[in-house]
């Protein structure tokens, strides 16, 4: 174990002395830090920066490796960034196995020799101004758990987790330990990545800290096990997230006594995918340190990511800066390939129209090597970015205000999480596709103001409400708010178990007559007849008629397509129906779960109200009794089912401050800046090249990458007149109108500037 040290005991000894001598005086100078303070926090104004770090660490496992990171120099790193127009670096420091600082508890790669990675950063970013951030490992402490095999996370039966850490354990006080030793660096703060209890099966922790910490807590012992038909498991659950908000509080805490001016932001997992099993809830765990900060990963998560987690992480920590991370690399962090520029372009442009400040990632080759041709890249984008800094920051307009409930992810996501998710990015999907403006809600902080901030809130398949929430809905529908509501919300208690009556009744305007079996429901418009006993409507027939026509609207009659998803039947006790809702043939199977269960089955029979519209006060609702957000995020989608969600939105928000019409391609972002009185659409087009299956995992295929600027048409309309109207990019043709500007666009981004 020796060898992986390198000696550097004169360096530590003086940066001992200084330490020593700095808290002297602190202590002599009635406790301040003797420190150059900046103006303000290095985020405050930040818009783009670099993350760079090595790979192949976490397959080393401790052995020798003379190459690892032997040329990973921080004054090159830090000479490169700032040529490449960052305005920050994340340094790599500490990852599971090894420290590129000098250490007395931590091993340095013997490559490294008798250099300070760190130390050489801190220096060179010193004395060129730019600020230095310490990525530093939290989970998967591969060299600690492999001497101190006590603080790995423990399943239900006792086995360790072998790669998981308990946060409950001694490890926190070992953490603080190398925290200490980074801070008499001097450096301008810490990206602490993650603090997450594993991200599925198995599941952990039952270790003795938390059994002792729980008995303490609860008075009794925990669960055997996942049990979601136990109201202890709620308390476990509660426990978990309470082990993830006590370690980064604790940890926050201590970095702030130690330097008040270090920043410090965690690797958020709060968003969907991850769920229940990772200890963390949406808001309460965007909310430590400084900021939050997030991944896109287009490879990972799909191209719509960044549009939605920059959206969620606005909404999750509301008036405070948000970051979030991306990579030069085409696959992974791990790789060494370099995506073309216009496709860091349009995920960096979406990030930036809505709001984010964003980090490049640079995991590079295994011995330390810089790609040129990735910096130059980079340096050309991130100066493209600084150039139209002006258009960045605004506040967004937001009509639609998608609505997301914890405790649907957890007692009826469970598991399978993916099975509320779907819902609500169907519903995001909707809203990029179709052009609506959106933010998100979250029931951990719901308020009356939050809601009314929107003009219309869309309820998908939020099985899980409190009588809280729904006086809250319709406390907002009363006063003029409208409500759209898809699938099976408002159906569950809090513990997932199915209510005979919705919670959501008397705003829908129906009863609740039972769940649909299945999940390939069918809608159709037109000719619908009376496939049930319907009560009439208390609307007059234009009234009705208008409905029809607007809600199925591009959509033709005569004809039932699937809406794949969680249906309801119900009996309308006052509102108004448009379309049928028809079973599958799958009803008429003798064993439904047995035959084809992973594809749908053609239209059977008509069971109820495909879409209710219920007045309420001075507001609408609009149900769906089928799940059409579902299904536009599932693998059987029509358009159909998007055109009408999109058809539902223009009814309860008939007029928009700003309508875009554009490609589905095409991304619109709008904001507005009062004070100049300037309306700033952004238009962001995704343009990847097709692609062949994959040498394995077939079928599933990987996106293409952007190699081309697209040439499209794009329409804006006003709700109130413009003066003019100007685009960023000279090559872009305006007619502008009263109300109006036609345009024809061959860029990824272009910003236009509407003055009213």
């Amino acid at each position: 174990m020796d060898s992986y040290f390198n000696p550097g005991g004169i360096f530590l000894l003086r940066r001992g002395l200084i330490v020593l001598v700095l808290w002297a005086y602190m202590l002599l100078d009635g406790g301040s830090f003797p420190r150059i303070r900046a103006a303000e926090p290095w985020f405050e104004n930040a818009l783009v920066g670099m993350e760079v770090g090595p790979t192949g660490a976490q397959f080393v496992e401790g052995k020798p490796a003379s190459e690892y990171v032997s040329i990973f120099d921080g004054r090159d790193i830090v000479r490169r960034c700032a040529a490449a127009n960052a305005e920050y670096l994340v340094i790599w420091v500490r990852d599971g196995e090894f420290t590129l600082h000098e250490s007395s508890i931590l091993p340095k790669p013997m490559g490294l020799g008798q250099r300070d990675v760190l130390r050489e950063a801190v220096e060179e970013g010193q004395r060129i101004g730019l600020p230095i951030i310490v990525y530093f490992q939290l989970q998967y402490p591969a060299f600690e758990l492999r001497r101190h095999p006590e603080w790995k996370i423990r399943q239900a039966d006792g086995k360790p987790i072998d790669y998981l850490v308990c946060f409950n354990s001694p490890y926190r006080d070992h953490v603080k330990t190398i925290l200490a030793e980074v801070l008499s660096y001097g450096v301008d703060g810490f990206h602490l990545d993650m603090v997450d209890q594993g991200f599925g099966p198995p599941t952990g922790c039952w270790c003795d800290h938390c059994q002792e910490l729980y008995k303490n807590q609860f008075g009794g012992a925990m669960p055997e096990g996942v049990h979601w038909n136990s109201r202890d498991w709620d308390q476990m659950l509660r426990f978990r997230y309470q082990t993830s908000d006590r370690f980064k509080k604790n940890l926050t805490d201590y970095i702030k006594q130690m330097d008040p001016d270090v920043t410090v932001d965690f690797n958020y997992h709060g968003n969907p995918p991850f769920s229940w099993e990772v200890g963390q809830t949406p808001v309460r765990h965007a909310n430590h340190g400084d900021f939050v900060t997030g991944e896109a990963g287009l490879w990972s998560f799909g191209a719509l990511t960044a549009s939605f987690n920059a959206a969620w992480y606005r909404a999750v920590t509301p008036g405070k800066p948000f970051q979030v991370a991306v990579q030069r690399g085409v696959r992974m962090y791990h790789d060494q390939t370099t995506r073309p520029l216009n496709d860091m372009r349009w995920e960096l442009f979406t990030l930036l129209a809505h709001g984010a400040f964003v980090t490049m990632i640079d995991k590079v080759a295994y011995h330390g090597w810089l790609d040129p041709v990735a910096y130059e890249r980079i340096g050309e984008l991130f100066g493209e970015a600084q150039a139209k800094r002006s258009h960045f920051g605004q506040a967004p307009i937001e009509e639609v205000g998608i609505y997301f409930s914890v405790r649907t992810r957890d007692w009826i996501g469970r598991d399978q999480a993916a099975r509320y998710f779907q819902s609500v990015q169907g519903a995001h999907k909707t809203c990029v596709y179709e052009h609506h403006g959106f933010g998100f809600l979250f029931d951990e902080s719901i308020t009356i103001e939050k809601l009314r901030n929107f003009p219309m809130v869309w309820l998908p398949n939020a099985g899980i409400l409190t009588e809280h929430e729904v006086r809250l809905f319709r406390q907002y529908v009363m006063s003029g708010g409208n409500l759209l509501i898809t699938g099976q919300a408002g159906q569950y208690d809090s513990f997932g178990q199915p209510l005979k009556e919705s919670m959501l009744s008397r705003l829908i305007g129906a009863k609740l007559t039972r769940g649909l079996e299945g999940k390939d429901p069918w809608i159709q418009f037109g000719a619908e007849g009376k496939p049930v006993e319907i009560p009439a409507s208390t609307d007059p027939p234009e009234a009705q008629g208008r409905a029809t026509s607007l809600i199925s609207n591009g959509i033709r009659k005569n004809w039932p397509f699937l809406i794949e998803g969680p249906a309801s039947v119900y009996e309308p006790t006052g509102a108004t129906t448009v379309g049928t809702l028809f079973n599958s043939h799958r009803i008429a199977l003798p064993n439904p779960d047995a035959y084809n269960k992973e594809w749908p089955l053609s239209a059977n029979q008509a069971v109820g109200p495909g879409v209710l519209i219920n007045t309420v006060g001075e507001g609408k609702v609009v149900t769906f009794a089928g799940s059409p957000d579902f299904a536009v995020a599932g693998e059987h989608h029509v358009v159909e089912a998007r055109k009408l969600l999109s058809n539902a939105i223009r009814f309860l928000v008939p007029q928009s401050r700003v309508t875009v019409t554009a490609p589905a391609n095409v991304e619109a972002v709008v904001t507005d800046d009062p004070e100049q009185r300037i309306l700033r659409v952004h238009l962001i087009a995704y343009n990847a090249t097709p692609q062949t299956t994959p040498a394995k995992n077939r079928p599933f295929v990987l996106p293409g990458l952007i190699e081309d600027t697209p040439l499209y048409r794009a329409t804006i309309e006003f709700r109130e007149p413009i003066k003019n109207a100007v685009a960023d990019d000279s090559k872009t043709r305006l007619e502008v109108g009263r109300d109006r500007v036609d345009l024809l666009i061959e860029n990824i981004h272009e910003v236009i500037q509407c003055h009213y």
